[in-house]
């Protein structure tokens, strides 16, 4: 009290205070427990479940669920290999040259058709039209790009078409 009375307070007002304090820390602590009840019955219904289902049964029918979809990824990716493998042997590469091969035709009737392997393996097709002496068709063999027998202009040309190709793109 003489503490009080040396520095000139009322205890009335310090009471006053004190009891504001006081009024203050139990409306915190109401709010406190209002939302810790709500926590814990929204922890309640998580653990319980839906319909009383239990969360750990959830839970491994989850882990059953993704090893399935283990198994059947292992599976897709052994397919996705053996498609690449076949790819590899798939004409996916493609020229096509079409021209006039006698001056008496117009309309670029005749054609020159290249299909490539992914390794520039393949064919040239080669179909001339005349009208006089009708539809010429040569085949000639491509290894790795290259023809061994002498390639007409068009030849060279759809030839190198097909080569400027990309063709698919290996999978994976």
């Amino acid at each position: 009290m003489q503490l009080f009375d040396e520095f000139g307070i009322d205890i009335g007002y310090v009471v006053i205070g004190m009891a504001g304090v006081i009024v203050l820390l139990m409306i915190l602590l109401l709010v406190t427990m209002i939302k810790d009840h709500n926590t814990r019955k929204k922890y309640k219904k998580f653990m319980d479940g839906e319909n009383g289902k239990n969360l750990e049964k959830a839970i491994l029918d989850k882990f059953s669920v993704i090893d399935v979809l283990e198994s059947e990824v292992s599976t897709i990716k052994g397919d996705i290999e053996a498609i690449n493998g076949q790819l590899i042997t798939a004409y996916q590469k493609i020229g096509i040259v079409k021209y006039d091969a006698f001056k008496e035709i117009g309309g670029k009737l005749s054609f020159v058709l290249v299909l490539l392997t992914a390794e520039n393996n393949g064919f040239i097709l080669n179909s001339m039209h005349s009208s006089k002496e009708g539809c010429y068709t040569y085949a000639k063999e491509v290894v790795n790009g290259e023809a061994f027998v002498i390639l007409s202009e068009e030849e060279q040309q759809a030839l190198d078409e097909a080569k400027a190709n990309t063709g698919l793109k290996k999978l994976m």
